[in-house]
């Protein structure tokens, strides 16, 4: 009876006891596109939201909750005619939305800080603050001008990718007709350009071709902020375990997504859906709340896709084995179309941790995963900016 109930004392016990670990743990998601939602009227990010009545995935009430140290906010620009005007129209927006993130941080100087370096999110978890910083996910908005690059990393921007759904002026999309057969000629200057100011390329959304080429031309390793691997899912957004592996002899990080882990279903309800959430910020709170009350209602007869928190551990394990807990990292693709059914949005985080401590992964480790590989791939570019 004593070993029963020591048994059954150890199993309640467990998973107060990852989560203590899991406070301790500095963690980060390396893809946030929650900034979509910061222009939302009546809406604030400083609340603490629940998945069931709204949308959001990310804020800092559930940061808190989940406790999700800081991540990187991301300047989304979705892709456009490749000419003077719609280069024009997509800086403008970039700016803009670059301006949102800084100013909408600044709001809650006592609770979360933009910050810059790997140094910085290190201070910021001693003092008790949650932390971000910029990403560019798609860098159409640079146009054929690679210095507008200095100008969002003065911005604070520490990681780019060149590429969206759609090829563009620098790069061939994973999800596109090759026309560059990987990087254009300005793709290469681009990554150039990237190295030399100190922010980590992210090849999330790249073809294959474009993987290949910037991992040989970056002097710096590589990130893939929301990505998966082929062996889960076969689909074009998620790399095959021979390119893992070599992100990782290059000393690159794969961040583990939660999308593209089974069949995504973009019907034309759910494709009606997303139009309608890219312009959220114009909504008011009565059609914010129908446009919530649709999502959800869609989700349970009709998830985006039909698959639960196992297959995701089942894809950041398979990929910890590939590449080497030195070389994985956490990108769900939060308010992106991430999420799954028992990890609906980051409070539920705690999870990840207990699961990888269940596996017998070290608490240093486990700190690898959720921060120490990516910092590392920050200071290296930083280090050689400051070289160069």
């Amino acid at each position: 009876m004593k070993r029963v109930l020591a048994s059954v004392l150890l199993a309640a016990a467990f998973p107060a006891q990852a989560e203590t670990l899991h406070q301790r743990t500095l963690t980060l998601d390396t893809h946030l596109d929650t900034p979509m939602h910061f222009a939302r009227p009546g809406w604030s990010f400083g609340d603490g939201h629940s998945y069931d009545t709204d949308l959001v995935q990310v804020d800092l009430g559930r940061m808190d909750a989940g406790d999700l140290d800081g991540g990187f906010f991301v300047i989304y620009t979705e892709q456009g005619p490749v000419t003077p005007e719609g280069f024009a129209k997509a800086k403008a927006f970039a700016l803009g939305r670059a301006d949102l993130i800084r100013s909408t941080l600044a709001k809650f100087p006592d609770r979360i800080r933009l910050i810059s370096t790997a140094a910085d999110a290190k201070r910021m978890d001693a003092e008790g603050k949650r932390f971000g910083w910029l990403s560019i996910e798609n860098s159409y908005p640079l146009g054929e001008d690679l210095s507008l690059l200095e100008d969002f990393y003065k911005f604070g921007v520490r990681m780019a990718g060149p590429v969206h759904s759609k090829n563009n002026q620098f790069a061939d999309s994973a999800t596109d007709t090759p026309k560059w057969n990987g990087l254009s000629p300005l793709g290469r200057q681009w990554v150039a350009e990237a190295n030399r100011l100190g922010i980590v390329i992210d090849a999330s959304h790249s073809s294959d071709a474009a993987f290949d080429q910037m991992l040989a031309l970056s002097k710096t390793p590589l990130v893939l902020s929301h990505s998966g691997s082929k062996t889960i899912w076969d689909n074009p957004r998620n790399l095959d375990d021979a390119r893992i592996r070599k992100l990782a002899e290059a000393g690159g990080v794969i961040c583990v997504t939660t999308v593209f882990l089974a069949t995504m279903n973009f019907t034309p309800e759910r494709n009606a859906l997303f139009a309608q959430l890219e312009r959220i910020g114009t909504m008011t709170p009565e059609e914010q709340a129908e446009l919530t009350r649709e999502t959800r209602a869609l989700d349970a007869v009709q998830p985006i896709q039909n698959t639960d928190f196992e297959a995701f551990m089942k894809s950041l394990l398979h990929i910890i084995e590939v590449a080497g807990v030195d070389h994985v990292g956490i990108g769900a693709d939060w308010d992106g179309g991430g999420g799954v059914r028992g990890l609906e949005d980051i409070g539920g985080l705690p999870k990840v941790t207990e699961r990888l401590h269940a596996e017998g992964f070290s608490d240093a480790d486990i700190e690898k995963i959720w921060s120490g590989n990516v910092l590392r791939l920050l200071r290296l570019a930083e280090e050689h900016a400051a070289r160069n």
